[in-house]
């Protein structure tokens, strides 16, 4: 009669492969706490992200409203400089003045308003209690911001304009959020016709 060997085999993992293992998930790790914190410094700006983007369209609806009722002619849309009615330079977002229009040369501090004193545009937002229009509500000034609209004339590669009747609009608004500049612009077309 023979005897058998009755030896146990283990499998298991060997050291190599348990440091393979630790390092790809170390690498998957990191991976997910550099998005987070990606993530998280991108909400950290969202509210002046917000009121930047609001204020652009509010500037370019603005223009685009006033050629609209005829409140302008299409060559008082333009800049100073070139015999228009817009600012050349960036500007603190003041009231509009009595033609409606931001950036013009008529805008004014704005009158004190609930919690925002009187000056730059201020927007209030909720109090501790999270609830907008309770007597808890914050002003929260904009005078880091800064307004510019150009109005150039639309031109070909060879400098030629390509229609008198065509004008580019860029607002860009421009703020300061612990020490960094931040900037968003917004920009169109504008014809003669409505």
């Amino acid at each position: 009669m023979k005897l058998r060997k009755t030896g146990r085999q283990e499998s298991g993992f060997t050291l190599i492969e348990v440091m393979i293992a630790i390092a790809i998930m170390t690498i998957g790790i990191l991976a997910v706490v550099a998005s987070f914190a990606t993530a998280v410094s991108s909400t950290q700006y969202a509210q002046e992200n917000l009121i930047a983007r609001q204020k652009a369209m509010e500037a370019m609806e603005s223009i685009f409203a006033a050629r609209n009722t005829q409140q302008v002619t299409f060559a008082q849309i333009a800049n100073v400089a070139g015999g228009g009615i817009f600012s050349n330079n960036a500007t603190q977002l003041l009231c509009a003045g009595t033609d409606g229009l931001v950036n013009t040369t008529d805008d004014a501090n704005c009158p004190a308003n609930g919690p925002c004193p009187a000056g730059p545009e201020c927007v209030v937002t909720p109090g501790p209690d999270g609830v907008l229009g309770t007597p808890d509500d914050t002003a929260m000034s904009l005078a880091n911001f800064t307004r510019q609209v150009q109005i150039n004339t639309v031109l070909e590669a060879d400098g030629v304009t390509i229609d008198p009747n065509l004008k580019q609009i860029v607002v860009t608004v421009t703020y300061k959020v612990n020490g960094a500049t931040r900037t968003y612009a917004v920009q169109g077309l504008i014809s003669a016709f409505r």
